[in-house]
């Protein structure tokens, strides 16, 4: 196996590790940009909350922000599955590429 077959391997793994903590709401796979979207609905939320108002604007941003997210990462998660796939289908066609020839 390739070192950069393992490489992608892992790339795969902590891309599946960051969707799934995306969509568990946690916050250490946001980018920058995003950690501050979210905040500054969070807080603009609990001004509301505070003032007895209702809440629909920025519950409606913080969903359309996870969706974004979410849709940022699945597509991040996508493009390495790829990559992979593609990495090991070279090193199959270049080990059979091999065998092919012989000994001789």
């Amino acid at each position: 196996m390739s070192a950069e077959i393992r490489r992608l391997e892992r790339a795969v793994t902590l891309a599946e590790r960051k969707l799934a903590a995306a969509k568990n709401g946690e916050m250490w796979p946001l980018t920058g940009s995003e950690k501050r979207q979210v905040i500054t609905a969070l807080a603009g939320g609990s001004v509301k909350v505070v003032r007895g108002k209702s809440t629909a604007r920025a519950d409606s941003k913080l969903k359309r922000l996870e969706a974004s997210v979410t849709g940022r990462l699945s597509a991040e998660l996508s493009a390495l599955q790829t990559a992979h796939q593609t990495a090991v289908n070279k090193a199959a066609a270049d080990k059979a590429a091999k065998k092919r020839k012989g000994w001789f």
